[in-house]
C-alpha cells in the first residue's frame, strides 16, 4: 500500500516522529501492540519500524505513527526516512507482529533502551487499557536524548521509571528480582541490553515463555567474518561471503525462505542444523539452545565450521 507523510516533526536532535496515512484516504489495516511495518526504501532496501501508540489502537486506524532515529554510521535506512517530506509517499507493507503481548492479565515488566522504546510505548498503552499491572523502565544516555520523555511521564505516571547513564545505570537484576512472580518480561533495545536482561531473567528463574525480546538495531558484519559454505537437502552447496547472510545468498539463488525481522529476534527463520557448528548472533535462543547447536537463525547467524548442512 502507499502511505503519505502527513506530519514529520523532530522530538530530539536525532529522532523524528512521522504520522502516515493512506494516500487514497482509506482506513489502514488493523494491528496489535508491538506490530511493525516494512517500508520500501528503493536502493537502500526494506526497513522495519514499530508502530507507536499513546492512545488505545482504533479498530480501523486512520493513521500510523513511527519514530525513526537517524543513524549516521548505519546503512542508510534511517537517513532515507529522514529525507521524506510531508506530502511524499512511500510503499509499505501491512502491519506484522512477531513481538506481541501476552493475552492473560498477568503483570508485565517493560524494559526499553533508547529508540527501542517505540513498541514498548504501545505495550504500556494496551496494558493500561486492559487494566493490567505493569512497570515501564526506560534507559537512555541522558534525558536530553530521551525520546518523548515529557509525554511518557504525563501518560504513564508512576508506572514509568527512567534510567539515565549520566545519573544511574539501569539495575536489571534488581528490577526483575522485585517483580511479581508471575510477571512477563518484554525488552526492546540494543543487543547488550537484551543479553543483560536475558541473563538476569534466567538467573531469577523466569521461564523462557515469559521473556520476549526485540532487537532495535541492524546487525552489522563483524570485522573478522569469513566465507563459509551451506549445504541444503538436495545437495546444493552455496558460499556465504562475509558481507551477506545465509538468507541473502539462498534468496539470490531462487529459494523461497520464510523470514521477517532480519535482526535475529523473531525466530521465524529458525532452521535445523544437521551438520557443522553455527556461530549464533541472534537474541532468540537460550544459552542451552546455542550450546546444543541444533538450530540457528539464518538471517544473522553464521558458521564456526567451514560448512553447515541445513534442513532446507
Amino acid at each position: 500500500m502507499q502511505l503519505e507523510i502527513a506530519e514529520a516533526r523532530d522530538i530530539t536532535d536525532r529522532v523524528r516522529l512521522f504520522t502516515l496515512v493512506r494516500s487514497d484516504g482509506a482506513d489502514l489495516p488493523e494491528y496489535t501492540a508491538g506490530a511493525h511495518v516494512d517500508f520500501d526504501l528503493g536502493d537502500v532496501g526494506t526497513r522495519s519500524y514499530s508502530l507507536i501508540d499513546f492512545v488505545p489502537i482504533a479498530p480501523l486506524p486512520g493513521a500510523y505513527h513511527i519514530a525513526v532515529q537517524a543513524e549516521h554510521e548505519g546503512d542508510g535506512g534511517s537517513l532515507a526516512m529522514h529525507k521524506l517530506a510531508v506530502g511524499e509517499t512511500i510503499k509499505a507493507s501491512a502491519p506484522k507482529n512477531s513481538f506481541a503481548l501476552h493475552e492473560s492479565n498477568a503483570p508485565a515488566v517493560l524494559i526499553a533502551g533508547g529508540i527501542g522504546v517505540t513498541p514498548i510505548v504501545s505495550f504500556a498503552t494496551e496494558l493500561d487499557r486492559r487494566g493490567t499491572p505493569f512497570a515501564f523502565h526506560y534507559a537512555a544516555r541522558s534525558r536530553d536524548v530521551c525520546a518523548l520523555a515529557d509525554t511518557l511521564e504525563e501518560r504513564f505516571g508512576d508506572a514509568l521509571t527512567f534510567w539515565f547513564d549520566d545519573d544511574r545505570m539501569i539495575d536489571v537484576a534488581g528490577l526483575l528480582k522485585d517483580a511479581p512472580d508471575d510477571a512477563h518480561v518484554f525488552c526492546c533495545g540494543p543487543k547488550g541490553m537484551i543479553e543483560a536482561v536475558r541473563t538476569a531473567a534466567e538467573a531469577a528463574g523466569y521461564p523462557g515463555d515469559r521473556i520476549r525480546f526485540e532487537l532495535f538495531e541492524t546487525p552489522q558484519a563483524e570485522g573478522d567474518d569469513t566465507s563459509f559454505e551451506v549445504e541444503i537437502n538436495d545437495g546444493q552447496v552455496f558460499t556465504i561471503p562475509p558481507d551477506k547472510s545465509i538468507i541473502d545468498v539462498l534468496e539470490d539463488a531462487g529459494l523461497d525462505i520464510m523470514y521477517d525481522c532480519q535482526r535475529g529476534d523473531c525466530g521465524i527463520c529458525q532452521t535445523d542444523v544437521l551438520e557443522g557448528e553455527p556461530d549464533h548472533r541472534d537474541v532468540v535462543l537460550s544459552d542451552a539452545e546455542r550450546a546444543a547447536g541444533d538450530v540457528m537463525q539464518i538471517c544473522v547467524s553464521r558458521a564456526k565450521s567451514p560448512r553447515l548442512k541445513l534442513d532446507i
